[in-house]
């Protein structure tokens, strides 16, 4: 048994961790197509982005495992099929569960793993990442001066430079508006060389042979003070323009550490016993908050005795309760009234519906923690008897299999998320839609391959074909 249990636990490894690698890559490059104008010309570092994808790396974990949980399964018992290295196992009176059994182990240390990581490491990452990425969407373009284009990216000034040298510095015909005086000016010089500070804060152009056009305001009622434009040449002048705009600025993480995917279970449980609470004082106070409208039948408004509340019922209209010469007053007084009372129930209902919107959001993190572990566990039980239906090994047909599986599995459970966010479906049914869905097929799946099922088989299949042609050819006959 130990030699069976090696052989398989060697045949499920290398799969299972070149599989891992090829998914988590293959989401990293989705990830970057998404978000690659976000990073490219804004001159990053190489450490941030190495640092996003660490952080989205991570993030990926809960779609990576368990779909190479399945690929690999499916490879493993596959290829031990296709080998009739399975077929050996179950002569020497192993059952498939036995053999089974190591791989079950190996699964259910990944899921617990999996548990872990999504409530004490994912959380961190979620936060690292939106912060970063937060960033890093907002972030500026590097400053850059092409030929013969007018940069703008420096707040108030234009800059548009004729020719550039291959040394990157030395710059011919410069033309330079400031628009940060009230009229504005206008500097022009044959020549300039540009670098930067050592901080790279600043940036400075060093000037030569150029002249400076201001315009001076002045008071048309005053005749010596009238507009005035003003020249002056120069050999050499520096124009400094401040780069700090164009340095990353990182937001205080704080900020983001009350998003859903933020948070481990205590404080999810934390945030939804907070939201719930405000939502049963709400309900609590509505009462008191309408009760000031409304006034009591008695006394009335008529100058007679008080009326009891049995001979009211003995009008036929309320209105007959009101003097006469009252009735209009009432009736806009109670048509205000419910004006505001309807404002109070729309204010009441909309506070309600937010923070309910908040619980649902809460509850799907805090379930999605636990259905990470359990996906594991059941797309392990679809793809190892599924390998051994097929008796396939290698990336062909394992690959399409499982991938149509797990697209099945990943699209229940979008759809069960989202009739959760809508409210159709409870947080409970909602997010465990795709397991309950998936249990029967990875029950029925297991049972066949024990019994040694012929549903994958096409040569199965052929010879029942060929078995009802001829039939039907002397029924023709």
């Amino acid at each position: 048994m130990k030699k069976v249990y090696l052989l398989v636990f060697k045949a499920f490894l290398r799969p299972f961790i070149v599989t891992f690698f090829i998914v988590m890559f293959i989401l990293l490059m989705l990830f970057l197509f998404k978000y690659i104008d976000d990073l490219i010309g804004k001159g990053f570092d190489w450490y941030v982005i190495l640092e996003l994808l660490l952080y989205a790396s991570a993030t990926n974990v809960a779609m990576a495992l368990p779909l190479a949980i399945l690929l690999s399964s499916i490879m493993t018992f596959g290829s031990l099929g296709e080998n009739y290295e399975l077929v050996a196992i179950k002569s020497a009176g192993i059952s498939l569960q036995k053999a089974m059994m190591p791989l079950v182990v190996v699964v259910s240390i990944l899921s617990v793993s999996a548990f872990l990581f999504s409530d004490y490491m994912l959380p961190v990452a979620n936060l690292k990442m939106g912060s970063l990425l937060y960033d890093v969407r907002n972030q500026k373009s590097s400053f850059l001066i092409d030929e013969g284009i007018f940069n703008s990216s420096i707040p108030g000034y234009s800059l548009r430079v004729k020719k550039k040298d291959s040394d990157g510095q030395t710059l011919h015909n410069l033309i330079i508006y400031d628009h940060n005086t009230s009229n504005g000016s206008v500097l022009m010089a044959q020549k300039g060389r540009m670098y930067r500070t050592d901080d790279d804060q600043t940036l400075v152009l060093k000037l030569s042979n150029g002249v400076r056009y201001e315009e001076t305001p002045g008071d048309g009622a005053n005749y010596n003070q009238r507009q005035r434009l003003m020249r002056f040449r120069f050999k050499e002048t520096e124009q400094k323009f401040d780069l700090s705009g164009f340095k990353m600025q990182r937001t205080d993480e704080n900020l983001f550490k009350s998003n859903y995917a933020m948070l481990n279970l205590k404080q999810l449980k934390f945030y939804r016993d907070s939201f719930n609470v405000k939502i049963d004082s709400n309900l609590k106070t509505a009462y008191k908050d309408i009760k000031m409208f409304y006034d009591p039948i008695n006394p009335p408004l008529k100058k007679e005795q008080p009326i009891k509340p049995a001979a009211i019922k003995e009008y036929k209209d309320i209105l007959d309760l009101v003097p006469s010469d009252s009735r209009t007053l009432a009736i806009q007084n109670a048509k205000s009234r419910l004006v505001s009372v309807k404002e109070v129930i729309v204010n009441k209902r909309t506070f309600d519906d937010e923070n309910e919107d908040r619980v649902r959001g809460f509850m799907i993190e805090f379930h999605k923690k636990f259905t990470l572990s359990v996906s594991c566990l059941l797309l392990f039980f679809i793809g190892a008897p599924l390998g051994a239906i097929i008796r396939r090994g290698g990336l062909g047909l394992p690959v399409v299999v499982s991938v149509l599986f797990f697209l099945v599995y990943h699209i229940v459970s979008t759809i069960g998320e989202k009739s959760v966010k809508e409210g159709t479906l409870s947080p409970m049914l909602g997010m465990w839609l795709a397991i309950i869905t998936l249990t029967p097929l990875g029950i029925f799946l297991t049972y066949k391959a024990t019994v040694d099922s012929v549903l994958f088989d096409v040569d199965f299949y052929k010879e029942f074909l060929k078995k009802l042609i001829p039939k039907k050819k002397k029924l023709s006959e």
